[in-house]
């Protein structure tokens, strides 16, 4: 007879497997409709027409439907990657955050906990009020130098927290609190000084895909693929981690080798995607925490579910942004805001009798 512990895993597999299908087909749906819907209308068999590639066999269902060359160009140049930048976004933002959470073993750290975001913002804004046209590796001025300025501040952290040749969490947590705070300082005195530039710092920080292309999709790529490369690999000793460091060395992992690798891939993912979008909270705090109730706090499943999930939940959240006021759109990190913080009560609320870092 089968152990009753044998049973558990079984289900406990199945379950994953299932949440894992159904978090990838729902990601072809809400693509799928945020591509058709819009403040230009396209009819659904137009949409499906362009997107159905002839390997696929479909396109003979679509003989005889009108396809105009602006349709095409509204899907494939501005919707598309638009959505492929958003699921990007969202799934970069998530996986920090679980990588935060884990590192941290606090459900509250959040991507933009060691100042990434404020380093990033800083950056963003020097490239928009001087007015820089510079374009390097498929980033633009602004994108490019938010880059650089959140690689750089988490650098600045890591070195401030240092005792040794040991980077404590808690030192490292008040120190990116502490840099997070002075670089807002900065920001908001630029901001002050903006002038007739105010409106384009303003909604940058609220954040946003708006201004999406190939070009940039295919830019953050590399950086986003390193990124969660890195950080799967070390699923194992992060989830070993969360029994604390003392145990984990006990244990035989390297723990100030492998925060190294996490903190530098978690950034790498948080910067590119602040670079690329603006400020856009709630994702990466939310996502993580909601994925953790489901299947626990193995990482191994937590990672790549967490990444489907802010995929999907930043491309409806896009696609609500483009389409309650159209023409006009509102910054998704409004929506994000807006539909994250009362999600995140509830969750917070419902984990009272929960322990979401036991990993027995």
């Amino acid at each position: 007879m089968p152990h009753k512990g044998q049973d558990h895993k079984k289900i406990a597999k199945i379950k994953r497997g299932t949440l894992l299908i159904s978090l990838i087909l729902l990601l072809f749906v809400t693509t799928f409709m945020a591509v058709v819907l819009g403040a230009a209308s396209i009819p659904l068999k137009s949409a499906l027409a362009i997107l159905l590639p002839p390997f696929t066999g479909l396109d003979g269902l679509f003989k005889g439907v009108e396809i105009t060359e602006v349709q095409r160009g509204i899907i494939l140049q501005l919707r598309l990657p638009r959505v492929m930048q958003a699921a990007i976004v969202g799934a970069s933002l998530a996986v920090a955050g679980a990588v935060f959470q884990g590192l941290f073993r606090n459900p509250m750290a959040d991507p933009y906990v060691i100042g990434v975001s404020s380093g990033a913002a800083l950056g963003a804004v020097v490239a928009m009020l001087t007015g820089g046209t510079l374009f390097f590796a498929g980033f633009t001025a602004v994108p490019l130098f938010a880059f650089i300025g959140g690689v750089l501040t988490i650098t600045l952290v890591y070195y401030m927290s240092r005792v040794g040749k040991v980077v404590p969490v808690m030192t490292l947590l008040l120190a990116g609190i502490a840099v997070s705070a002075f670089l807002s300082a900065v920001v908001s005195l630029l901001t002050y000084f903006a002038g007739e530039k105010l409106d384009q710092v303003v909604f940058w920080m609220m954040g946003g895909v708006g201004g999406a292309s190939w070009a940039r999709v295919t830019a953050m790529l590399p950086y986003v693929i390193v990124g969660f490369c890195c950080i799967y690999y070390y699923a194992k000793e992060l989830n070993v981690l969360l029994l604390g460091e003392e145990t984990a060395r006990h244990l035989g992992v390297n723990t100030e080798r492998v925060k190294k690798i996490l903190l530098a891939a978690a950034s790498l993912l948080v910067a590119a995607a602040v670079s690329t979008s603006g400020i856009i909270g709630f994702v990466g705090l939310v996502v993580p925490h909601f994925i953790r109730m489901l299947v626990g706090p193995d990482h191994r499943i937590l990672l790549p579910a967490s990444s489907l999930l802010g995929a999907n939940l930043l491309i409806a959240a896009d696609t609500l942004a483009r389409n309650i006021i159209a023409p006009a759109e509102l910054p998704v990190g409004i929506i994000t805001a807006m539909v994250g913080a009362p999600m995140f009560i509830y969750l917070l609320k419902k984990r009272k009798k929960l322990r979401y870092f036991n990993t027995r």
